[in-house]
């Protein structure tokens, strides 16, 4: 078992800067694929980001490519969303998600463990 907390949503400009943070805590994070989703009002929840157990491969969705980044600390059991260029189409609540596997997927069904979700509001 692992259990996810995110932070560092809030309130930002269009063209600001937001770092999301996951803490993992349990089981060693770095057995675990890590991802960030989102899901904004009324849609449903879409992949953003996710990370390989080393941190060697990384993908993005198309949406955000060049724009964010993840990252991640093992020894700190910690992954990163570095979030640049934002614009109002990127507000939604941002999930953290854990796959206990080696391959790096996109879907939601693949991953085991959720957060409980933080608040990314980009007023234009």
């Amino acid at each position: 078992q692992v259990q996810l907390v995110e932070s560092g949503g809030g309130l930002v400009q269009a063209g600001g800067s937001l770092r999301l943070s996951c803490a993992a805590s349990g089981r060693t994070n770095s057995r675990y694929v890590m991802a960030w989703f989102r899901q904004a009002p009324g849609k449903g929840r879409e992949f953003v980001a996710a990370i390989s157990r080393s941190g060697s491969n990384t993908y993005y969705a198309d949406s955000v490519k060049g724009r964010f980044t993840i990252s991640r600390d093992n020894a700190r059991n910690t992954v990163y969303l570095q979030m640049n260029g934002l614009k109002p189409e990127d507000t939604a609540v941002y999930y953290c998600a854990a796959r206990d596997g080696v391959s790096v997927l996109t879907n939601t069904y693949h991953y085991n463990y959720w957060g409980q979700g933080t608040q990314v509001t980009v007023s234009s």
